[in-house]
């Protein structure tokens, strides 16, 4: 492909604006051609609709990289309703190339980034192997050795990236159709202004190094849980170098035994989840591509470019929320939304739909039993919350999910759905009751922790 990312904002809109057509026409011819065909046929022409729309996915979206290549990935964890059921996982394989697989830009264009903000790659690093092991929507990763024998993962920038992302943003409000799918009340101002401040967030590689940094603190010598430390001295605003972590993929997490998933499952949850609600930050990029298994069995998290603050009383707003659905006090969350906003008292929406629609949305954290998630579980729960169709939830269409729980739902969505691909179980209500009712860990993982917390404050 080529070496330098599409940047301007008419070339960018009219490849997205190809790419509508193309499904359209494809859905549209596929469907004439199946007319009358026997059932063999129809799972052929079926199964080769999903691969081609899947294909002209990758290539589009994957090729424009930036912005345009993040709603590929986010689409990625999902078997959205795009495809017949039946095909759907061939769909969804095929896109996930977007989160682990993304076209690749040569070595030497890559290489003049990289040295650009570091100077010679022979005065930095001591070897530094070419080929890339990740390509993510803005940037690749490289491995390397500094000079000092320290393994490092070595994140850069694509060329122009950051005009490229920043022409995706001036076509936001384009963007807002597709992102309907993935992200509630898109089309809102507010809330658009939110989403660009995030993604143009994800630029900042100095900013990124320093949060990094930050957590792999936080999880200093952590019982279960490792975040390789950014090397600050050698992160720019092109280039971020990190510890590497020598680990398994998602890929070979999934083939684990149940016990070792449903463990690997309360820790991806105490990460991506508690952490907004004990700490007041939280990671709004969790996907499978971020998730890896070190050789000592603790589970390492990559990538904070989307790592958010959130402002307590926010936290607190969400956590009052929760256990007013919790405890079915659908007059109290009622209330709750119509004050914040969320609800206009116009509209006819009923204490009872919130209540069930919460419970549709985010139920995983308030039944207080054990729960199989799958990925027909997690995607109905998403789709449901982001985009409530349904009868059932036909007077939610008006909600207005303010600006600053944009991410935080993302999170909490997309975290639901990492799961769902894990098919992981447990009772996520006796984890939650943390944060929820700051009561004692339930789990023995929890107590291990709270005892590691425990000696740390000493």
């Amino acid at each position: 492909m080529a070496d330098r990312v599409s940047k301007g904002r008419l070339t960018r809109g009219s490849q997205l604006g190809r790419l509508a057509a193309g499904q359209a026409v494809r859905g549209v011819g596929t469907r004439l051609s199946m007319i009358g065909q026997p059932e063999e046929a129809r799972r052929i022409l079926a199964e080769r609709s999903s691969l081609q729309a899947a294909q002209q996915l990758v290539t589009v979206l994957g090729g424009m990289k930036g912005a345009a290549m993040k709603l590929g990935q986010m689409l990625s964890v999902l078997d959205v309703d795009l495809v017949p059921e039946s095909h759907r996982e061939l769909f969804r394989g095929k896109l996930a190339e977007l989160r682990d697989r993304a076209p690749v830009v040569s070595f030497t264009a890559m290489r003049k980034v990289i040295e650009d903000d570091l100077g010679p790659l022979a005065r930095v690093f001591a070897e530094f192997d070419e080929t890339p092991i990740a390509a993510a929507s803005i940037g690749q990763v490289y491995r390397a050795r500094l000079h000092d024998g320290r393994a490092v993962a070595v994140k850069a920038k694509y060329p122009r990236v950051d005009e490229a992302v920043q022409a995706d943003l001036r076509n936001l409000e384009f963007f807002s159709k597709l992102w309907k799918s993935a992200l509630p009340s898109a089309a809102d101002a507010g809330v658009l202004d939110e989403i660009a401040r995030n993604i143009s967030g994800e630029l900042d590689y100095v900013r990124e190094a320093r949060t990094q940094h930050r957590v792999a603190m936080r999880h200093r010598d952590h019982p279960f849980i490792v975040v390789p430390d950014s090397i600050e001295e050698y992160c720019a605003p092109n280039v971020l170098v990190t510890e590497f972590l020598e680990a398994e993929s998602f890929d070979r997490i999934q083939a684990l035994p149940d016990d070792d998933r449903n463990r690997i499952g309360e820790l991806i949850y105490r990460f991506y989840i508690c952490s907004l609600f004990t700490d007041y930050e939280f990671c709004g990029d969790p996907h499978p591509g971020n998730i890896l298994l070190d050789a000592s069995g603790r589970l390492g998290f990559v990538d904070f470019g989307l790592y958010n603050h959130m402002d307590p009383a926010h936290v607190d707003f969400e956590r009052t929320a929760l256990r007013a659905a919790g405890e079915h006090r659908a007059d109290d969350l009622y209330q709750l939304w119509v004050e914040r906003g969320i609800i206009d008292p116009r509209a006819g929406v009923t204490p009872q739909e919130c209540l069930e629609y919460v419970w549709a949305a985010a139920g995983w954290h308030l039944l207080d039993e054990e729960i199989a998630i799958t990925p027909e579980l997690a995607t109905g729960a998403v789709i449901l919350a982001v985009n409530p169709r349904s009868v059932e939830f036909r007077g939610m269409r008006k909600q207005m999910l303010p600006p600053e729980h944009v991410f935080s739902r993302r999170a909490d969505l997309f975290t639901f759905a990492a799961l769902g691909q894990l098919r992981t179980r447990g009772n996520w209500h006796g984890i939650a009751r943390e944060w929820l009712y700051d009561e004692p860990p339930a789990t023995e993982i929890g107590r291990e922790i709270a005892r590691w917390r425990a000696a740390r404050r000493m």
